[in-house]
């Protein structure tokens, strides 16, 4: 009998003006939604979304009613400057909450690159910030690598953004407006409903939201799928040559499940005109309720392998 073969590795599938789906031995790892079609309070942005572990668990949620905004894994920063690149409202100091007409989107411009051999995935991409206005304030480029190992999977995510504007843009967060313990912004995900009250680990201790702020290298998070008694860990590592490395983490499992390395979460950073900020973190993610250690190392190994323009 003359049967296809199941693809072995890596693969990917352009879904073409919408998405990029890889996948490893024929089990999708991960969706990225580079053309979303959210509304303009949802400030639109690409997004990874499912993600999932090697055995098809999918660890990621996609806008959650809570927060329709929150989207699996994205790039996204609610002060940056006067605009949102988050979605929905922006905290003001002495105001709190409010909706305002500042929800930029973050535009993909072209692919540069997308190869895929069954080892190794690299994606890399052009991309604008573009106020709710229409003016463009920031040009990007960001890249993406996926590597699999016996018992997890690893995305390198990075990212560069130049001021293309000729004014000084200010970064901060919630917390630098003056709400405490809300630095959230940068690399952010939303984990699964199960994942609720799931346990949270960094290279110091265990814990939950206590672990909120937090310096440290790395980030685990553990959670429960409904439907069995299956387990999956996610490891955030952010990169030793990150300004202000170890970060400080924005981390909940109270309320819902999420984690960001927040290189804003309570000290301002200024981009002058023509200038340069760039980022890169690892996420480890497997099956089960392996010591995050290990995966964390793995996350540290694959983010020196290279860098973007390397």
């Amino acid at each position: 009998m003359n049967v296809e073969p199941r693809p072995r590795g890596l693969s990917l599938v352009h879904e073409q003006d919408r998405s990029l789906r890889l996948s490893h031995d024929d089990q999708e790892l991960l969706r990225y939604v580079y053309r979303p079609w959210d509304a303009q309070l949802e400030s639109p942005r690409p997004y990874f979304h499912p993600l999932r572990t090697l055995s098809g668990a999918t660890v990621s949620l996609y806008r959650p009613h809570d927060h329709v905004w929150h989207k699996g894994i994205a790039w996204s920063l609610p002060n940056v400057g006067p605009a949102n690149f988050w979605g929905g409202p922006t905290y003001l100091r002495d105001g709190g909450y409010q909706q305002l007409d500042n929800n930029g989107s973050t535009d993909h411009l072209e692919f540069e690159e997308v190869t895929v051999t069954p080892e190794r995935a690299t994606v890399t991409e052009l991309l604008e910030w573009v106020t709710q206005q229409g003016e463009t304030w920031f040009s990007e480029r960001r890249s993406f690598t996926a590597t699999v190992s016996p018992d997890s999977w690893t995305l390198v995510f990075e990212t560069s953004f130049t001021n293309r504007t000729d004014t000084t843009i200010r970064f901060g967060s919630p917390t630098t407006e003056g709400r405490p313990n809300a630095g959230y912004g940068g690399l952010f995900w939303r984990g699964p409903r199960s994942f609720t009250n799931g346990r949270a680990r960094n290279e110091h201790r265990e814990g939950g939201d206590d672990l909120m702020g937090e310096r440290s290298p790395w980030l685990a998070f553990t959670g429960q799928h409904d439907g069995s008694d299956h387990t999956s860990t996610l490891v955030f590592v952010d990169c030793p040559t990150n300004p202000g490395h170890p970060t400080r983490w924005f981390v909940r499992n109270g309320m819902y499940a999420c984690v960001s390395p927040a290189p804003f979460f309570d000290e301002e950073v200024d981009a002058a005109p023509g200038q340069t900020l760039a980022y890169r973190y690892a996420v480890v993610i497997a099956d089960g309720d392996p010591d995050p250690k290990p995966l964390a190392d793995v996350g540290l190994r694959d983010l020196t392998r290279g860098r973007q323009g390397d």
